[in-house]
């Protein structure tokens, strides 16, 4: 069992490294970072307008489209912290720079963001509204959290 755990913690640290050097060399400049994460950010944005539209009666409400939706977000989700690289909050974002200086926060906070849209993407495939409702709801309150501290208004 100690083999096994050691051999574990090995390959997550490989993996954790593998990851950090993927991300800081992704990009060669800084906007081409702003526009993969603003690109990322606008495919969550259709797919959350999408279903708080169902969810709010201005369009018809279909489980497996919000289903699918629901999984959209969870996925896209994971794709803008990439895009939050060092001298990325220059140019032609609404980024602030309070997200480089506060970094740990931020991260928790995107971390929050992917945990509730998981959460989401759970709920919506059982289809019991109730619960999907709350689960939207404590998705978009964490997007909210984000935005209010580390967007241009």
């Amino acid at each position: 069992m100690k083999k096994i755990a050691k051999m574990s913690l090995i390959a997550l640290a490989a993996t954790a490294t593998f990851a950090t050097s993927v991300y800081a060399n992704n990009f060669k400049e800084a906007e081409d970072a702003v526009h993969y994460r603003q690109s990322a950010f606008s495919m969550i944005a259709y797919n959350f307008g999408d279903m708080g539209a169902m969810l709010k009666g201005k369009k018809e409400y279909n489980a497996e489209v919000f289903a699918m939706r629901a999984e959209n977000v969870a996925a896209l989700s994971k794709l803008p912290l990439e895009g939050f690289i060092a001298g990325s909050d220059k140019g032609d974002t609404e980024a602030l720079a309070k997200i480089w200086s506060d970094k740990a926060d931020f991260d928790n906070k995107m971390k929050t963001f992917q945990d509730n849209a998981a959460i989401l993407a759970t709920v919506a495939s059982k289809g019991d509204k109730k619960e999907i409702k709350k689960a939207f709801g404590n998705t978009g309150k964490s997007c909210k959290g984000c935005h209010d501290v580390y967007k241009k208004d």
